[in-house]
């Protein structure tokens, strides 16, 4: 089974694997995690791919997706998890990732790219710190 869970930075995303792994035990990806494959980008890319194509039917993998370019490394079988948060709740929470200080660039950024994965196609949509561990259980469970 594969689990791509997708979202902004700062949004809860990686806190939700983790708490998926404690019940369904997974290996966990992360952006460009893939890397540590192979020496060469495009191999590990290649190798990558197959490794969650194959995962479908397989083994049990979560990969965390923060940029949308990302998207498309997903099979078609995969649970989606669309992950979102208000945009204020996430500069704080960037903001402690920066020791308290959150500086205009940072902002901006965030600002920019808050709700770029609204349109994202998914199966299961959590609003951070708003759905409970448990329901997202029974709804990974119905779609495998």
């Amino acid at each position: 089974m594969v689990i791509g869970i997708i979202g902004e930075s700062c949004t809860g995303k990686s806190t939700l694997a983790e708490k998926i792994n404690e019940k369904i035990p997974c290996e966990i990806y992360t952006g460009k995690d893939y890397l540590r494959l192979a020496k060469s980008e495009g191999i590990a890319l290649k190798m990558f791919e197959k490794k969650l194509e194959d995962a479908v039917n397989g083994e049990n993998i979560i990969y965390v997706i923060s940029e949308p370019q990302h998207l498309h490394l997903l099979p078609e079988k995969a649970i989606r998890i669309l992950v979102t948060a208000d945009l204020e709740q996430i500069k704080e929470r960037f903001a402690k990732r920066m020791k308290g200080t959150l500086p205009p660039p940072v902002t901006a950024m965030l600002e920019q790219k808050h709700g770029c994965f609204d349109d994202t196609v998914h199966n299961i949509h959590i609003i951070s710190g708003e759905t409970e561990i448990e329901n997202v259980y029974s709804q990974i469970k119905k779609l495998m």
